[in-house]
């Protein structure tokens, strides 16, 4: 485990600068554009572009060329492997030109037809706000192709243990797009729609830069990128994986996208509130959640093409625990202090106390989801390293459906936390039939001791969260609201209560306390 604890930390390090430059970018954007019909037009369009890069880049197509290529890399060298990556990076780049060709036609359409057609007026929505929405999803479309292709390429360099290449991806376009903001924003006082268009513009920047590194990277481990259209067996494998995978990443995408959508429709601030709290669970799921799971599912391939049905089961329990001992207490203290987190972040130029208030119940709810966002990833790698993507797809689908019934029931009486919910609700389905699934169909992982792990996080975190609500009530008491206020519960409150969980978890004999130990004190270190 010590190998994967030291990757772990590279790709959780580089992860945390990536999520606190997305945060300082979160920041400025809100500030500049509050909770608006811009922002939530900005927000809708980039979230095409983003589906298609988990669908494609970082998901389908990502889980299904790690294990193959990892097979070529340990039975054919680093040539014939790359060779094979060649041949569906072409394929890729194919079809992701022509998917941006039809989307971009599609915006287009829509955009006509709110202007045009009397759309908006039929379906009783904002013409203004999805008319700025048609526009920029026409601009940011590209961005597709640039970032699929750099994650597939990322994929390639886990694969050759290059795990910080990858994680620092975000970074790139994080910087692009805090430029723009402060460009456009501070430097040339732009406001509004031409603020948000200017976004547009650092987002194709950020994009050709996160290409370009990753390439380089390969470049370096002798890669040598070109187009390669010829025949190979393995793509017929990789079909075989990536088509119901793909399947299964479409409904978790379309997901996200009806979410959104009837967000859009719902009111002009509802896509915000979605996307602002999404990205505050991101921050502890990105950071320590998918670095274990990105360590662990090409090393997990690795195991899975060696045969070594031990090392399986003793490497997807240890990273299960890890991620569990983190996001569970993570959705507890954020849920209790979503106030003065929000406050003490966002609070600032158009983004006001009203706004805080209107997202505090979205993001609690959102918080309550994050420990089975990070056990559905897990469990889905573990699936995908077997190379059996069909399960997650049957699972994936009963869970959009759970979505989708509740979304449609929920948004009316309770607006946009009675979306929050539906996400919340559907990634417990997911999470838990993943969870119960796995060890049933693929019997390799059923020696991976969970539940007495479980009972000992829960546990802790509880006390935790007493703790955490007992300071926030007595500060309350003492300080009245403010930035002040929020400053002393963030910093002040959240130190002392992640200090009462770990002792508690320590005293209760968590089985993996000295592994999570050292990655908290080399991450420690790391900082210094």
């Amino acid at each position: 485990m010590a190998k994967n604890l030291q990757n772990i930390l590279i790709v959780s390090v580089s992860t945390l600068g990536s999520r606190l430059l997305g945060l300082l970018r979160d920041i400025l954007m809100m500030g500049f554009l509050g909770l608006s019909s811009t922002s939530s037009a900005f927000i809708f369009a980039f979230t095409v572009p983003n589906l298609f890069r988990r669908l494609l880049g970082e998901g389908a197509l990502s889980s299904a060329l790690i294990p193959v290529f990892s097979e070529a890399l340990k039975q054919d060298g680093k040539g014939p492997a790359f060779r094979f990556a060649n041949r569906v990076l072409t394929r890729a780049l194919v079809v992701l030109l022509i998917l941006t060709a039809v989307g971009m036609a599609g915006f287009g359409l829509g955009w006509a037809l709110v202007r045009h057609a009397g759309l908006a007026e039929a379906l009783n929505v904002d013409r203004i706000q999805w008319e700025k929405g048609c526009e920029m999803g026409v601009l940011l479309l590209p961005y597709m192709v640039l970032v699929c292709l750099a994650a597939l390429m990322g994929g390639l360099l886990n694969v050759l243990q290059r795990f910080a290449v990858h994680a620092l991806t975000a970074v790139w376009l994080n910087l692009a797009l805090i430029a723009a903001l402060l460009i456009g924003g501070w430097a040339m006082g732009l406001k509004g729609y031409p603020l948000a268009l200017a976004l547009c513009l650092g987002v194709l920047v950020g994009g050709a830069v996160q290409l370009l590194v990753p390439m380089v990277a390969l470049w370096r481990e002798s890669w040598q990128g070109r187009m390669d259209f010829t025949h190979e067996p393995r793509l017929h494998e990789l079909n075989r994986i990536f088509l119901p995978a793909v399947a299964g990443a479409a409904v978790m995408q379309v997901n996200v996208l009806v979410s959104r959508l009837l967000a859009f429709g719902l009111n002009d601030t509802g896509v915000s509130a979605l996307y602002l709290a999404n990205r505050l669970v991101e921050l502890p799921l990105g950071v320590f959640a998918i670095a274990v799971a990105t360590v662990i599912f090409p090393n997990l391939a690795l195991l899975a093409a060696a045969g070594d049905k031990a090392g399986i089961v003793r490497l997807y329990g240890e990273g299960l625990r890890l991620i569990l001992a983190i996001t569970v207490p993570a959705a507890v203290g954020l849920a209790v202090l979503a106030s003065p987190v929000l406050g003490l972040l966002f609070e600032w130029g158009r983004f006001n106390a009203l706004d805080v208030d209107k997202t505090v119940p979205v993001l609690a709810v959102f918080a309550c989801a994050l420990p089975f966002y990070g056990l559905a990833t897990m469990a889905t790698r573990g699936f995908h390293s077997m190379k059996d993507t069909r399960t997650p797809v049957r699972i994936a689908v009963v869970s959009f459906i759970v979505n989708l019934v509740l979304s449609v029931a929920l948004m009316l009486p309770y607006g946009t936390v009675g979306l929050a919910v539906a996400n919340l609700v559907s990634a417990a389905v997911q999470a838990v039939g993943l969870g119960m699934v796995l060890p049933r169909k693929l019997a390799v992982f059923s020696g991976a001791r969970l539940v007495s792990g479980l009972i000992r996080i829960c546990l802790a975190a509880a006390g935790m969260g007493l703790v955490t609500w007992l300071l926030s009530r007595g500060l309350s008491q003492w300080v009245p609201p403010g930035k002040w206020a929020d400053t002393l519960a963030v910093v002040g409150i959240i130190p002392v209560s992640s200090a009462v969980y770990f002792g508690l978890l320590w005293v209760s004999g968590f089985e993996d306390r000295h592994a999570l130990l050292s990655l908290i004190l080399r991450r420690g270190r790391s900082h210094k």
